[in-house]
This record gives C-alpha cells, structure tokens and sequence, in this order.
C-alpha cells in the first residue's frame, strides 16, 4: 500500500478532520471539545501528529508520539498508534511505526515504548511480530477531580 504520512499542527484543520474520528475509535467518549483541549495543551508538550493517508487522500491511520528524557536514556514514546477499522490488517500500522522506529533512531534514543490495553489482545500480537516486548506493567489510579477538597493529603505526615 502506498501511504503518504503527514506530521499536523493544533492548527491545521485535518487536525479534526482527520486525526479526531481515528482517535475517538480508540476513546469513544472523547467530545469534539476535550479533543480540542487534548490537542493544544499535548502539542505544547511535545507530542506531535503523525498521519497515514492513502493516494485519494484518506486518513487511514494516525500516531501520537513524542520524545521523552528518561533516566533510562531517551526514548520516543507512542501516547497513540490507530489505524482505521476498515483499514486494518493491511500495513497502515506497521508503515506508521517502522517510521516512529526510524524517527527514534535519528533522534537518538535508545528506546520506543508504548502502552496498549491489558484486554487489547490484537494490538499485543501486533507489536509482539515487530519484536516489542512487555518490559514493563503500567500502573494508574483514576482521580476524582469534582470532589470539593482537591489538595492530596500530605503523605509525609502518618497523622495526615
């Protein structure tokens, strides 16, 4: 399959257009506003947006990825790799991360990493065909941010 992958700014209006519906198959809760925010304040951060478009110009696959410093060295880390469900199976994803690899590479980092979903079984026969290991459990714990005290307890104190 011949692709064409694109890097868009917050700006762009494929930035909606395109990346949106892609990343909503992954977060399907995800409001065209949050998208917005979402958009803005992670390109400030540095995570940059990677599109896969075929020859009629369809989005067909995207990744969210960025460079991180690491006390492990520094690695590009893959916030989101997507591709289109019916585009799937036919190389948007591989063609999407051997660029990410190459990406790495020229930026010298020693590592790409990603999470993927415990339940996601798909996805982990993906990345374990491209020699990806498991080299880690991610932990995480869901915050209530509309409860009236938001200031975390202080931990250095038992009493607290």
């Amino acid at each position: 399959m011949n692709l064409t992958l694109t890097d868009l700014a917050p700006d762009d209006p494929r930035t909606v257009t395109d990346i949106a519906p892609l990343i909503r198959t992954l977060r399907p809760a995800l409001t065209a506003a949050a998208f917005a925010a979402f958009v803005a304040e992670a390109y400030g951060q540095g995570l940059r947006f990677t599109v896969a478009y075929d020859a009629t110009g369809r989005a067909l696959g995207a990744a969210t990825h960025r460079l991180l410093a690491t006390s492990r060295g520094r690695i590009l880390f893959v916030d989101d790799l997507v591709t289109a469900p019916a585009s799937r199976g036919q190389g948007v994803g591989a063609h999407l991360l051997a660029e990410l690899e190459r990406r790495a590479r020229a930026a010298g980092c020693a590592r790409l990493e990603l999470d993927c979903g415990t339940a996601n079984v798909h996805a982990h026969r993906f990345y374990h065909a491209r020699r990806m290991t498991i080299g880690a459990l991610h932990f995480g714990l869901d915050l209530d941010l509309g409860g009236p005290d938001l200031d975390p307890p202080d931990l250095r104190h038992p009493d607290a």
